[in-house]
């Protein structure tokens, strides 16, 4: 069984930065895509960036070139560093991996953006 676990949310003020963790227990071979969803109060969750099982990856026009997925194959873990941040970014962060199929998904990071 897959579990994804993040850390790293928090408050911060803009123009700042976070890096979120995903770190991945059990198997993940023969992953499709893995990447980084949020929602905000009163939002849809939105996808905001994406990583494929062939190294090629994603953004949400509203986060490119302030936003960078990675993935340390080592640690079974998927980051996204988060730069300049903007009180628009404030929301629950989920991890997402789909496999064979099949969603999985984190239980969520906060991260609030003050002014």
């Amino acid at each position: 069984q897959v579990q994804l676990v993040e850390s790293g949310g928090g408050l911060v003020q803009a123009g700042g930065s976070l890096r979120l963790s995903c770190a991945f227990s059990g198997s993940i071979f023969g992953f499709n895509v893995m990447g980084w969803y949020r929602q905000a109060p009163g939002k849809q969750r939105e996808l905001v960036a994406a990583l494929t099982n062939s190294g090629n990856d994603g953004y949400a026009d509203s986060v490119k070139g302030r936003f960078t997925i990675s993935r340390d194959n080592a640690k079974n873990t998927v980051y996204l560093q988060m730069s300049t941040l903007k009180p628009e970014d404030t929301a629950l962060y989920y991890c997402h991996m789909n496999r064979f199929s099949r969603d999985y998904w984190g239980q969520g990071t906060q991260v609030t953006v003050s002014l």
